[in-house]
């Protein structure tokens, strides 16, 4: 299926004017990183598979400062391409024919002319028709080059008829003001139509399905409010510790790693009111209103942490003050959510590894059963691993006697769309940047409005005026990060446990 057909499929895209026909060149800088080829490279291989970039449309052109050729980088990335059993050998090798190599700097002209008279002879090639090609460029770099890069592109590599676009990954700064300047950089070079923050946490396929469970399903609609929800809680858990990644870790810590972005934009989509329609506009409205009543975080609504041993790595600092762990109170000052806390949880080294959204309900007024003491109505969200929808019920105990017990109404994907391939975030954030639709990425006011919800707390870190608590590897982290889950108003579940279920 070739992209223009894709595209006529739906027409609440948000795309620009140009016809999505002709000749697409899809440019990965950074090509010989590892964010390349982990992830940029086997994402457009599995969109390859599944024929949304047609070998008569498509070309992929790879550009480092690293001396390699076409060849070489074909045997770079293989490795990464060909993991699963059922990749097709013949398959893998069309893939690679389409990729290409150019070497240069990031900040001198010479390197990104080659890339333009390498990308213009593809174009030239396919007999592209005047205004129909269309150039993507895929920034899996540091941000500390994103300006140059930038001004490279614009000064030597841009589409003279068709679009151009930038993708550029996270970090989007580390405070408010270092974003803002960088996305004056951006700005002045590319129109926001044009650029692409990409958070692949908003790929996820249960994150992309809140929007529907919350406006397409009446079940929902009555409840979503103060009235009967009494908290939500949006975590993230690692088993693992920093990894060989301390010395880059070490600079942003997990509230700017996790929370400010990831966690925040699954907060959003969780809190916000319904759009007009599913412009794409039109939802990122609605994210930047939410975002825009978040109260001032209290000093008494944190609690941080770092993992004994985290600063046994040679790359970090040995007076370390940065958080591999926090628990954040977030209160939204809105009609739907005044009084009901969002409690953010993220930290490495804990106990086990997920990432989940928690909607505890309030509890049963006029409770005739006494099953309060069992815990509350639950409806949670598991993203990873073990995707799954389920609700928390009590219900009666089989058997003679009228007790009680919790239980769950459950819909697990692995069981209930087995054979199903759930679409890695990169792909269909790739696939979406080619559409042009703009839904799952990040625009500058909202960027903006994040960081101004967390860099006050940021820079009292950064300042040493908090910090972070010690907790052992392979615990919950600090104890003092329950005390406030209770002090939120959490109520512990007893005696029940959600199990995956397995084929």
């Amino acid at each position: 299926m070739s992209t223009a057909n894709i595209i006529s499929q739906s027409d609440h895209r948000n795309v620009d004017a140009v016809p999505e026909i002709g000749c697409l060149s899809i440019i990965v800088l950074g090509a010989s990183g590892d964010l390349a080829k982990k992830k940029t490279f086997p994402a457009l291989f599995h969109l390859f598979k599944q024929g949304f970039l047609p070998p008569d449309e498509v070309h992929i052109f790879g550009y480092a400062r690293t001396k390699l050729t076409d060849e070489g980088l074909r045997d770079r990335i293989r490795g990464y391409l060909g993991k699963e059993e059922n990749v097709d050998s013949e398959e893998l090798a069309n893939f690679l024919n389409l990729v290409k190599y150019v070497s240069g700097s990031y900040d001198h002209e010479e390197g990104f002319l080659l890339l333009n008279e390498v990308i213009s002879q593809h174009e030239s090639a396919r007999n592209t028709p005047a205004g129909a090609s269309r150039r993507l460029f895929y920034l899996a770099l540091p941000p500390s080059v994103y300006p140059s890069v930038c001004k490279m592109i614009r000064q030597c590599c841009m589409n003279q008829a068709g679009w151009t676009r930038i993708v550029v990954e996270k970090p989007f700064g580390k405070d408010l003001s270092s974003a803002e300047e960088l996305s004056s950089q951006l700005g002045e070079l590319f129109s926001e139509s044009q650029l692409y923050r990409i958070d692949h946490y908003l790929g996820k396929e249960l994150v992309q399905n809140l929007l529907v469970l919350r406006f397409a399903n009446r079940l929902f609609m009555p409840l979503w409010n103060r009235d009967n929800i009494a908290n939500i809680q949006i975590v993230f858990r690692e088993d693992f510790g920093t990894e060989g990644r301390g010395g880059y870790f070490d600079q942003y810590g997990i509230i700017r790693d996790i929370i400010q972005n990831h966690l925040l934009q699954v907060f959003c989509l969780v809190a916000m009111e319904k759009p007009v329609s599913l412009k794409p506009e039109h939802i990122r409205d609605e994210k930047v209103k939410v975002l825009q009543s978040v109260l001032p975080i209290a000093s008494e609504d944190v609690v941080l942490g770092q993992y004994l041993g985290y600063k046994d790595d040679p790359t970090v600092s040995p007076d370390s003050n940065t958080p591999t762990f926090a628990s954040i109170v977030l209160r939204i000052h809105n009609e739907r959510w005044e009084g009901v806390p969002f409690i953010f949880k993220a930290g490495k080294a804990l106990n086990s590894k997920k990432a989940e959204i928690r909607v505890q309900f309030k509890d049963v007024p006029g409770d005739i059963f006494k099953c309060r003491s069992q815990g509350r109505n639950e409806f949670v969200i598991r993203l990873q691993p073990s995707e799954a929808m389920y609700m928390k019920l009590t219900v009666k105990k089989p058997g003679l006697e009228m007790s009680t017990i919790q239980s769950e109404l459950d819909l697990s994907y692995m069981q209930r769309y087995q054979g199903v391939k759930i679409p890695e975030a990169y792909e269909r954030l790739i696939l979406d940047t080619i559409r042009g639709d703009q839904q799952h990425f990040v625009r500058r006011d909202e960027l903006k409005a994040a960081w101004e919800i967390f860099t006050p707390l940021l820079h009292r870190i950064d300042d040493g005026e908090m910090k972070p608590l010690p907790y052992e590897p392979g615990s919950r982290g600090p104890v003092e990060a329950d005390r406030l889950l209770s002090k939120a108003g959490y109520v512990q579940t007893h005696g029940y446990i959600w199990i995956p279920p397995t084929l």
